[in-house]
């Protein structure tokens, strides 16, 4: 009796389906989309690389057909009027080594080609290649009131991201470089942070050091660049913004030319508005041009560009006009992480953020390893930041680390720490 409840029992367990319980934490470390909880204040995007798990698949022989080919062969033409499958398989096979040969000649003769003409492209870069004596340059400062579109307009001009752009305001919070380099010309762009009045004429005193830097470097540029939000002045004008622009019309230095532009024209639906605005600035002293722009769309930038470049004056260039110096990468690195934190972080938390570069270094295979670090004042900051599970500053992280790879080309290692102060 003891014997056949055994064997029943073995009978009943061997029926039931097997459970495989995986281990959730196995899972979490390969999958979750935010670093480990006991080191959720810090980024790195090594932790994001999606495990390269190869299923085991074993490649099956096709089945083998069961009938005599030379009969089937008989079969078909007798009944269909068809060639066997081997004679179709063999034209197949035919017009595809043909395809091949066709293709492998048309490379050798544009490999050959291309060798043919090594010597005269050489030629032609060494002629490309301006001397310094007959470079042009020109330093050009942009200035208005926060989220008037000037770091827009500075990366358009630069072609590639240089400053963070944010609809919220103060969103530069120092000079931003951006470069265009056209035949013998260079045009240095400089994004300020933005500028306003108070009704008694005298700036704002909020940022402090970045607004006195802004004001001291006014008078260096050889043009200054004064823009506005026109869209914006035809909805909601404001006194501050008319005083700056007034003011910089009147202050005028004797060696610098003062252009007024009045940019986000793609926002405008009737564009006779726009002769509205340009009535009310035609008399206004100080400003050697107006331009109708839009920093974001490049409506009449290129206006824009064609009468600096008519301004640049002979001196040698500042910048290489092909490649990136490494401080200007430096910063575009900490402004592409900078816009995330506007963009993901709200409230006054992101500007009382201290943000440092910690650490540059450029590896043996060409990536780069980035560090930065992200200093909060108080512990519920730090708290925001991070956000459940580091959701939040692996969010901020991954997006900033795919764009640095868009702009520099080549891989990034981005790691972001957030401490408390």
């Amino acid at each position: 009796m003891k014997a056949l409840r055994a064997v029943t029992t073995l009978t009943t367990l061997s029926s039931k389906p097997h459970k495989i319980h995986f281990n959730s934490t196995f899972l979490h470390r390969f999958y979750a989309a935010q670093p480990q909880e006991d080191d959720d204040n810090v980024f790195d995007s090594a932790q994001y690389a999606i495990p390269n798990i190869i299923s085991d698949t074993t490649a099956q022989t096709p089945p083998q057909s069961t009938w005599d080919d030379k009969y089937r062969a008989k079969a078909d033409r007798t009944i269909f009027g068809k060639e066997t499958q081997k004679q179709s398989l063999r034209i197949v096979e035919e017009e595809e080594e043909e395809r091949k040969r066709r293709a492998t000649v048309l490379a050798k003769a544009l490999l050959e080609a291309a060798l043919a003409r090594a010597d005269d492209e050489d030629e032609e870069e060494e002629a490309d290649v301006v001397k310094e004596e007959d470079q042009k340059s020109l330093s050009v400062g942009i200035i208005g009131a926060p989220n008037a579109g000037k770091s827009a307009l500075t990366n358009y001009m630069a072609g590639t991201k240089v400053a963070a752009v944010s609809r919220k305001t103060n969103t530069t919070t120092h000079e931003v470089l951006g470069v265009m380099t056209k035949g013998n010309t260079q045009i240095c762009f400089f994004d300020t942070p933005g500028l306003m009045l108070k009704s008694s004429g005298y700036p704002y005193n909020d940022m402090k050091v970045r607004v006195e830097s802004a004001w001291s470097s006014v008078d260096l540029y050889d043009v200054l660049l004064v823009i506005f939000d026109v869209h914006r002045h035809l909805n909601r004008p404001d006194s501050r913004v008319m005083r700056l622009i007034e003011r910089m019309g009147a202050q005028a230095h004797p060696k610098q030319k003062r252009v007024l532009c009045m940019n986000k024209v793609d926002l405008i639906e009737k564009k006779k508005d726009l002769l509205k605005v340009a009535e009310e600035f035609k008399d206004l002293p100080g400003y050697e041009r107006y331009f109708m722009i839009s920093g974001l769309k490049g409506s009449g930038v290129k206006d824009l560009t064609q009468y600096l470049m008519e301004q640049a004056v002979k001196r040698p260039w500042d910048e290489d006009p092909i490649i990136m110096s490494e401080e200007v990468m430096k910063n575009i690195s900490l402004e592409v992480v900078r816009e995330r934190l506007l963009e993901h972080i709200h409230q006054e938390i992101p500007y009382g953020i201290e943000h440092h570069l910690i650490d540059w270094k450029e590896l043996r295979d060409g990536s780069l390893r980035i560090e930065q670090h992200l200093i909060t004042h108080k512990q519920s900051q730090r708290k925001i930041l991070v956000g459940k599970n580091g959701s939040k500053i692996g969010r901020i992280g991954i997006e900033a680390n795919e764009e640095l790879r868009s702009i520099f080309k080549r891989n990034v290692h981005l790691i972001l720490q957030v401490r408390v102060k």
